[in-house]
Parts: structure tokens; C-alpha cells; sequence
């Protein structure tokens, strides 16, 4: 099991106090730090099941910056989509757990931890 985090993040540090304490077995992945590259979020969505603006930000300045709440959400727009995540990191929904069964969720209430600990 992989988390993406940003430690300033309430609900990462929330997620991780989580998973200590029902002593699941994970890796952190800073993903501001460690930024994953475009092929790894269409991964990540393919685990989620969603689609890039889905997992978008739209509130963070880098988001109003390059004015995604006007970008169109279809098939012919998603590329540009998971380009932008992979350049502005900030963007990423967090935190994402990676589940051992293939399957992924953004875990950003107790109940998706939880669920993300069942699929170990």
C-alpha cells in the first residue's frame, strides 16, 4: 500500500494516523516532493476509476492560474488534464491510497481509509 501526501494536509496526517493505528503496512509518497510523472497519475486514475478533474484541486491558485473551472471535462480533453496535474502537483486531491488488490481511493474521510485497509 502507497499513500500520497503532503504533510501540511489535515487529512493526510489523518490517514496516516489512521493507518498506524490499525497497524497497516505502507510507504509515503510526498508527492509534492516526489511528483509523479503523467503515465503514473493515468495509473492512479485507472486504480480510482475517475477521471483526471475528478481529482483536481479547482481551488488552489495554481488552479484559477491556469483557469481549469472553464477547461472542458471530456475524453478529448483529459490528456490536458493529467498534463496539468503532472506539472502542478499542488492539484492532486490527497491523500491517495494505493490498495495491494490493484484498487485505489482518495482517503480523505475515516470511511475511505477504511475501506482502503479492507483491500489489503
Amino acid at each position: 500500500m502507497e499513500i500520497w501526501i503532503n504533510p501540511a494536509c489535515s487529512k493526510c496526517r489523518s490517514a496516516l494516523g489512521l493507518l498506524d493505528a490499525e497497524g497497516a503496512e505502507y510507504t509515503v509518497r510526498r508527492y509534492l516532493e516526489d511528483v509523479p510523472s503523467a503515465d503514473e497519475i493515468r495509473g492512479v486514475l485507472a486504480r480510482l476509476g475517475l477521471e483526471p478533474w475528478d481529482i483536481t484541486r479547482t481551488q488552489e491558485a495554481d488552479a484559477k492560474e491556469l483557469g481549469l473551472k472553464d477547461w472542458p471535462r471530456d475524453a478529448a480533453s483529459r490528456e490536458r488534464w493529467v498534463t496539468a496535474l503532472a506539472e502542478h502537483p499542488r492539484l492532486i486531491q490527497r491523500p491517495i491510497i494505493t490498495a495491494d488488490d490493484g484498487t485505489a481511493v482518495v482517503g480523505r474521510t475515516e470511511e475511505a481509509v477504511r475501506d482502503a485497509l479492507s483491500r489489503e
